[in-house]
């Protein structure tokens, strides 16, 4: 999964699948903690990390994500002063459920078939590392 996050036609296929699921916050979050990681100011770091958790932490956020008590109160207790590793347990968290939930069923979908399909020319594959 991960060189599906990395490769543009499968991340944008991927995403219209979770779309199609009603659960594309999910990898909406894993991007914004991947962009948020590579903040370097100290005022960057919280204007980005008050942006993702209201708008994936705090309880009815806009694109709520689904993580346990323990690892929202966490991060809720240290937004104040946030660290680049202060969603990185939430992060793991959506990876791995997008891991085991989500990517099985894309790998499956029409919307997979139709990038694998896509990617051919003639008789011959596209390389695409992820297929």
């Amino acid at each position: 999964m991960d060189t599906l996050l990395t490769n543009q036609a499968g991340l944008d296929a991927f995403r219209t699948f979770l779309k199609s699921e009603f659960s594309e916050e999910n990898v909406e979050f894993w991007l914004a903690c991947e962009d948020f990681k590579k903040t370097e100011s100290a005022e960057n770091i919280v204007y980005k990390a008050k942006m993702i958790y209201s708008e994936f932490i705090e309880a009815d956020a806009p694109k709520e994500i689904n993580i346990d008590f323990s690892t929202r109160d966490l991060i809720s207790k240290n937004i104040a002063e946030p660290t680049l590793k202060c969603f990185d347990e939430a992060q793991k968290l959506i990876y791995s459920l997008m891991a085991k939930d989500s990517f099985p069923r894309f790998l499956k979908s029409e919307i997979y078939k139709e990038l694998v399909n896509s990617t051919r020319v003639g008789n011959n594959k596209k390389w695409l590392p992820f297929l």
